[in-house]
């Protein structure tokens, strides 16, 4: 319904009514606007091309031409996000998911069918249960103890969605369900926020992992959080593989031996100490003495960081819709426009991204 996307929209770009109709220069207005949100009219299609203008969102989101829906959000950081956030981040997701599903219709593509590796959603007694539950993931998707070199790229293969988007400080991601309408199964999708470190984005990979296997009625919202934590670190950081490195039980740990452990599971140096703690390879007041002393500022700042400020959110972001959008582009299904369009990039970027460096081919000539 344009009226729900436009409702939507307005509150992502925090205008009320009279607020949208002044950035589109009183060209429509405020109640106008409001009868286009509760359904009661249909804007013409030069008012809704100034309207996608005014809230910065594409020609087809408000068009909905698609019958898109986002279901089973969860903002389990809802107490401190807005409602402005929320818009911003469902917005934002339902451009996103359009954008997919239209390339995938384009290629004539079934959206990848999410390979769920155990009886979903898995019933829980109590949250230390998840380290099981993350050793049969892995053994059922036959990863072994190594550590996973992308997390990104492990969840696309296996079906999911992953969308790796700016969204709100507050927000560092989330699971939701993508409702298609007519008889279609919905689509799971995975949202983290691009604003985050490389380490927290895969922690966060692996978190909303756990909650989509999590039945959400077997434990208390506090409890499935703290399984998600476990689910994430043991997935991560296999137990076995862990103690194997570091020793069953330690007195101390030094800060290159830390630094090299975060590098070789590409975690955050917090989320490493923590596992240790969990495992009993180190006492709590080893753990207290570390955060104290190597690691005192580890809980805000994260310590050699896998990806550079420079490069936030380039490393094992989602690729799938990429290669999809230069696949279409390269068979001469879309247009170079449309590609750009889709990429939300400039039409010189993704003719680059097709041809190459053009000085490669001026020195063969």
């Amino acid at each position: 319904m344009i009226g729900d996307r436009l409702k939507l929209a307005r509150c992502k770009a925090g205008f009320s009514l009279r607020g949208l109709s002044a950035a589109m220069e009183e060209k429509v207005t405020a109640q106008a606007i409001g009868k286009y949100e509760r359904g009661e009219d249909i804007p013409s299609s030069g008012v809704l091309r100034e309207l996608a203008k005014a809230l910065d969102v594409s020609l087809s989101y408000l068009l909905d031409t698609q019958g898109i829906e986002l279901t089973g959000v969860e903002f389990r950081t809802k107490a401190s996000t807005t409602a402005q956030d929320r818009a911003q981040v469902k917005t934002e997701v339902l451009e996103c998911i359009e954008r997919y599903l239209q390339v995938e219709i384009i290629l004539e593509l079934d959206s990848t069918k999410w390979q769920c590796p155990v009886t979903c959603p898995r019933q829980l007694g109590e949250a230390a249960e998840a380290e099981g539950l993350a050793k049969e993931v892995r053994g059922k998707w036959e990863l072994g103890l190594d550590p996973i070199p992308n997390m990104t790229e492990l969840l696309e293969e296996k079906g999911l969605k992953v969308l790796t988007v700016r969204l709100p400080q507050r927000v560092s991601g989330f699971t939701c369900l993508v409702g298609r309408g007519s008889g279609e199964p919905e689509l799971p999708v995975i949202v983290v926020n691009n604003r985050f470190s490389l380490e927290r984005r895969r922690l966060t990979l692996a978190h909303e992992l756990a909650h989509r296997l999590i039945a959400p009625d077997s434990l208390s919202d506090k409890d499935e959080e703290q399984a998600a934590t476990i689910f994430a670190g043991a997935f991560l950081m296999p137990a076995e593989h862990l103690e194997r490195e570091v020793g069953k039980f330690r007195n101390a740990l030094g800060y290159q031996e830390l630094v090299d452990l975060k590098h070789l599971y590409r975690v955050s140096g917090a989320a490493l100490l923590m596992r240790l703690r969990q495992l009993g390879v180190i006492s709590e007041a080893t753990l207290t003495y570390a955060f104290q002393s190597i690691a005192r500022s580890w809980r805000t700042q994260e310590p050699e960081e896998l990806e550079s400020e420079e490069e936030r959110g380039q490393r094992e972001h989602a690729q799938r819709f990429e290669r999809l959008c230069y696949r279409a582009l390269a068979e001469g299904l879309i247009s170079l426009a449309k590609a750009a369009e889709l990429l939300r990039r400039p039409i010189s970027a993704v003719e680059a991204g097709l041809k190459g460096p053009q000085s490669d081919v001026a020195d063969r000539r």
